[in-house]
């Protein structure tokens, strides 16, 4: 890939909603190129020509990396998925929850999608590790 320098979390901005949407099929397609992006995103009715805008957009905004060494470029992912979403929720956490974990945890157990049995299982899963490794 062709990138000028190796983005990090910190140099990376947070995604728009329709970045995310892009992103989301990065992150399941594997690079790809813009085709491949759009047949994946034409349930959504963007034009051809809006994805490959979007692309060049992310790319200079350092969301993706482009390899242009053939005639249609692949693009990826800049961050890891869980990368994006550690970003996205720690912006999230200081601008809506004054940085208070409890604060977004209650709320989003409070939601009106309650969580599922599998859910909370994993949830109180977590608590326990979160526990053991405070002792």
């Amino acid at each position: 890939m062709n990138s000028s320098k190796a983005p990090t979390k910190s140099t990376v901005p947070e995604p728009t909603e329709t970045e995310l949407e892009i992103l989301s099929v990065l992150w399941q397609l594997g690079p790809s190129t813009v085709r491949q992006v759009h047949e994946s995103l034409e349930r959504h009715g963007l034009a051809y020509t809006t994805v490959l805008s979007m692309l060049q957009i992310m790319y200079q905004k350092g969301l993706v990396i482009r390899d242009d060494k053939e005639r249609a470029h692949v693009y990826e992912p800049a961050l890891s998925k869980h990368q994006t979403q550690r970003q996205i929720l720690g912006k999230m956490l200081q601008r809506a929850f004054e940085g208070s974990a409890t604060e977004l945890v209650m709320q989003a157990l409070g939601s009106a999608k309650p969580a599922s049995p599998d859910e909370i299982r994993k949830i109180r899963a977590r608590l326990d590790e979160l526990e053991r490794h405070q002792k």
